[in-house]
């Protein structure tokens, strides 16, 4: 009788979109299905999202990643879990939601994160657990819950993050895997617990937080209505999975020495594995857990994509009105545009801190400017300085990462941006190293996926994602447009250091005036 093929299915739970991607054990993509969710800004600072609205998508796009691949039931060996990190949700003692999901974004715990990094023992809490303070955090998320929504605070039962919640639903056990407990700012790296200092600061208890499982603890027995409702077997095991900065790195295969991933999505990262938890000493990187042998370390943006749908909500409306009459991507046509400028933008230089930054400033008060603006400059310089100001953030990462863990000499990049090719020719260049596209755009769902074949221990090593990632582009720095961007470099890096108060006074100034309004 002739052997079945198995498949496996990745699930991504991300910021904008739940994407869920069924893959051949080699790797290839069989069919794929995305349902977008909208995040709630109603208030300054705040970035919510509906609990439900988002369990709602993973089923659906669960349920239509497998209808339309016609694939069997039986056939499908394994579903396993990517999700975003730092969401917090407040919980009563039957598992009702309190809250909505406060995301990452979220910047109404600054204040706290101030105070706690300032004079609450921040910085030793962030070399025991490895996130830095700042508001995206669950600890200060937690500790800004505490003192300015204190009835809310006392009716929780529990807080959790997004994946936490939908695995309950589907399973009825509150677990929380050690990568996305690694990005909570309550979890002892080297302990493998709840940090008892980080709890005892916010007057919480474990039992107020999830049970700790690896990332490779699997479930099963899901309930039959649900399972025909998803297209899967009863049986299907479910791979708790981990999050989707270090599930990018495994999809992309950046997961040896000196090896580098690089992603743009609606915020950026840049990310490499080592073999055991590492803080930085200045406190500029992060440091969360992939498995008990694979460490990810690295430096996130607030300010990627986003950058550039802003450009073309804000500043291009003329012209994506006009790309999208003749039936043209606007985001292709404002490329288009910025291709007309030389780099460096003849001196126009663009820090896109619009929503705050992470690394390495970790400041969520620093804000967005056009510096040495001219009159020989014009929408088109403002495009490409707007873009090159994204890559400009990232490299700012870098030599935190390199001061951690030595040169890095390979960059693989992926997310949305991958798909420009004027953004990955600024990528090398600005890097000044080759970059590296893989062939699969969804670097989180196939990282999710081979994990899961790790997990239930289908191959015996992570390394088989090697043969599963070829690559569709490659760029090499161009030396001309080297040499200009390290004339540009040195003052890019240094305007931020020196607007460190004008920043929080900007900042404090918008939240008045916001509140006003």
């Amino acid at each position: 009788m002739q052997h079945q093929p198995e498949y496996m299915l990745g699930v991504d739970i991300g910021t904008t979109s739940t994407k869920a991607v069924l893959f051949t054990t080699q790797g290839q993509v069989v069919a794929q299905h995305a349902v977008e969710y909208p995040l709630l800004c109603t208030t300054p600072g705040m970035a919510e999202q509906d609990p439900l609205q988002i369990y709602e998508a993973v089923l659906s796009a669960i349920s239509n990643a497998v209808g339309d691949s016609h694939v069997e039931s039986a056939q499908i060996a394994l579903v396993s879990f990517s999700a975003a990190m730092h969401s917090v949700i407040a919980v009563g003692p039957d598992g009702e939601l309190l809250s909505n999901s406060i995301t990452w974004g979220d910047n109404r715990a600054g204040a706290w994160a101030n105070r706690i990094r300032d004079e609450l023992g921040g910085h030793e809490i962030y070399l025991r657990t490895g996130t830095p303070i700042h508001p995206m955090s669950p600890l200060c998320k937690i500790m800004w819950l505490r003192h300015d929504q204190p009835q809310l605070f006392a009716r929780t039962a529990r807080f959790v993050g997004m994946k936490e919640y939908v695995l309950y639903r589907l399973f009825g056990e509150w677990l929380v895997d050690h990568s996305i407990a690694s990005a909570t700012g309550m979890f002892n790296l080297q302990q493998l617990d709840w940090d008892h200092g980080a709890l005892e600061l916010l007057g919480i208890g474990p039992q107020h937080l999830s049970k700790l499982v690896p990332t490779t603890h699997h479930l099963s027995g899901l309930a039959p209505a649900m399972a025909q409702q998803l297209g899967l077997s009863p049986a299907t095991p479910f791979v708790i999975g981990a999050n989707d900065g270090v599930l990018s790195n495994l999809g992309v295969n950046a997961i040896g020495p000196g090896q580098v991933a690089v992603t743009i999505g609606t915020s950026g990262a840049m990310r490499s594995v080592i073999d055991k938890p590492l803080t930085d000493p200045s406190g500029r990187t992060f440091c969360y857990a992939l498995t008990a042998k694979h460490w990810v370390v690295g430096g996130p943006t607030n300010n990627g994509g986003s950058i550039f749908h802003w450009v073309r909500n804000e500043l291009a409306t003329a012209e994506s009105a006009a790309a999208k009459a003749a039936g043209l991507d606007p985001y292709d046509a404002l490329t288009k545009i910025a291709e007309g400028v030389s780099a460096g933008a003849e001196g126009l230089l663009f820090h896109p801190y619009l929503a705050g930054e992470r690394a390495p400033l970790w400041n969520a008060d620093a804000r967005g400017s056009y510096f040495g603006l001219a009159t020989h400059h014009g929408k088109p310089h403002m495009i490409r300085a707007a873009l090159e100001g994204v890559i400009f953030s990232l490299y700012s990462i870098l030599p935190a990462v390199e001061g951690l863990i030595g040169p890095t000499t390979h960059m693989m990049a992926t997310g949305g941006f991958a798909r420009s090719a004027l953004w990955r020719q600024m990528m090398a260049d600005i890097f000044e190293r080759e970059v590296v596209v893989p062939q699969s755009v969804e670097s989180s769902c196939l990282g999710a996926a081979v994990l899961g074949l790790y997990a239930l221990g289908k191959v015996d090593s992570l390394d088989v994602i090697g043969a599963m990632v070829g690559s569709t582009h490659r760029h090499v720095p161009i030396a001309e447009n080297v040499a200009l961007y390290r004339r540009l470099w040195p003052i890019y890096a240094a305007i931020p250091k020196l607007l460190e108060q004008q920043y929080r006074q900007l900042s404090q100034f918008q939240r008045e005036t916001a509140a006003r309004d």
